[in-house]
């Protein structure tokens, strides 16, 4: 009982923030182009901050596992490839890059931590799984995302140029790179510098929930109800199945087999709407798969959790 707690109390205020925007819209508290103002915010300015400031805290010489890292960095890569071959038995192929993307995205960084916490009363190893998976979750995304929009026609040298141009201009991948440097040369996080970066960060989730749940359209929702299902079904429930079992053989135990389940199969995180909506997609699709995957991962977390608490391997 305690375990479905905490992973509602987890949960369930994510897709009430989500509610509260759909709510201000409704009342006229937030219009159109406030909504595309607040994505574009968070988008160049409060996610990328909040990656950085990830990554940048890490200290990455007290807690360094190489086989782990690994594990973590395949079995993502490993994901994806086989959710991208998926993608392609899709009849609307405008919805692939954001089917790719919320399919394999999970809210690691935001869940994750704290999922550990609760359990063992610190981070564990969530920093070295947000190491091995944060960046290569950004950079695939933004690849997919430029790749695969709606309208990219066909590869030629220009759109091949104006897509690496994207991608290398990208302000989420700028943050990673900024927090990977800065982690990497130890320089110091002065106490003012440090709260300015987390007043910053923090507004990333409940602003990107709110403009999400201001922009959802229920009627658009419903045509893309059936792909949002299927890449919510991969989300929470095939890709643990798959890795699990991996995992448990190679001798992953305690706060590393828990840092694992919440990299496989945690909800898909808001910040994949935010990507896909300023990188020239509708959105629906991926505001589709949050909302059910923030949902339903209340239940399937707990239950992966009881599986592995019954095996005693936790």
């Amino acid at each position: 009982m305690n375990n479905l707690l905490f992973s509602l109390n987890a949960t369930l205020p994510i897709f009430l923030t989500m509610m509260l925007g759909w709510f201000f819209r409704r009342i006229g508290l937030m219009d159109e182009p406030f909504v595309n103002k607040m994505n574009k915010f968070v988008f160049q300015v409060a996610l990328p901050v909040l990656v950085f400031q990830d990554l940048a805290t890490v200290d990455f010489s007290q807690v360094w596992d190489s086989r782990f890292v690994l594990f973590c960095f395949f079995a993502t890569l490993i994901s994806i490839l086989a959710v991208t071959a998926l993608s392609y038995l899709l009849k609307d192929k405008t919805v692939q890059g954001e089917f790719i993307q919320a399919s394999y995205r999970s809210s690691a960084a935001i869940l994750g931590i704290a999922f550990i916490q609760n359990i063992y009363g610190n981070a564990g190893m969530a920093p070295l799984m947000i190491i091995a998976t944060v960046p290569l979750y950004n950079i695939m995304a933004v690849v997919v995302l430029s790749v695969m929009r709606p309208q990219r026609g066909k590869m030629d040298r220009n759109l091949l140029l104006h897509t690496l141009r994207g991608i290398l201009t990208n302000p989420i991948l700028l943050g990673i790179v900024a927090g990977i440097v800065w982690s990497c040369l130890k320089l110091p996080m002065p106490v003012i510098l440090e709260k300015t970066v987390k007043n910053v960060a923090v507004l990333a989730s409940p602003l990107g929930l709110m403009a999400m749940g201001a922009a959802f359209d229920w009627k658009q929702a419903t045509g893309q109800l059936k792909t949002a299902t299927l890449a919510s079904i991969i989300k929470l429930v095939i890709l643990a199945a798959v890795f699990l079992p991996v995992a448990v053989h190679l001798g992953f135990r305690e706060e590393k087999l828990i840092a694992i389940l919440v990299m496989l199969g945690s909800a898909t995180t808001v910040s994949c709407y935010i990507m896909a909506k300023n990188m020239g997609h509708e959105g629906t699709l991926t505001s589709s798969t949050v909302m059910l995957t923030t949902l339903l991962s209340a239940f399937t977390l707990t239950g992966w959790l009881f599986l592995l608490k019954s095996l005693g391997l936790i």
